[in-house]
């Protein structure tokens, strides 16, 4: 039994879909329409074992059915069910950049206004010091204020 939750993905077909070794299995069956466990482990790296469990899982996402010739089960992909993760993908990927260009879209506005804060205080910018502030250390005058009779601890 698939699980599909609010935002309209289906977690088990994308469980099934997010193992490298089963979409290898998918992409073989496609090309060559059909296949059994056997054929299909002389194809990839893992065991005809580990191929049966592989295609169980696909195939209680929907994305495979098998049929029984003899003593062989034979894998097909469904196509309908392959075309709505397809579409689920789409809308994952739409829903993203969505998402992406919203935040890109205040990193923009929080930008202008970092810039217009700082055109409009040009004094304030590290990189251009306000040369009042600034002392000439070879000066060896004598610059407090005479008039001042407070002492200094």
């Amino acid at each position: 039994m698939s699980t599909v939750l609010d935002d309209g993905v289906d977690d088990d077909l994308w469980s099934a879909i997010g193992d490298p070794t089963r979409r290898r299995l998918l992409d073989l069956l496609l090309e060559a329409g059909d296949g059994t466990a056997t054929t299909l482990s002389e194809q990839v790296t893992v065991t005809r074992q580990a191929v049966s469990k592989h295609l169980a899982v696909l195939d209680r996402a929907g994305l495979v059915h098998a049929t029984t010739a003899g003593r062989e089960r034979r894998y097909r992909v469904d196509d309908r069910r392959l075309a709505r993760a397809a579409a689920q993908l789409a809308e994952v990927g739409a829903a993203w950049d969505r998402r992406l260009g919203r935040i890109a879209r205040i990193a923009e506005t929080l930008q202008r206004e970092r810039d217009r804060d700082r055109a409009r205080r040009p004094h304030d910018r590290t990189d251009d010091p306000d040369p009042s502030d600034q002392t000439d250390p070879t000066d060896h005058t004598d610059h407090t204020d005479p008039t001042d009779d407070t002492e200094e601890p």
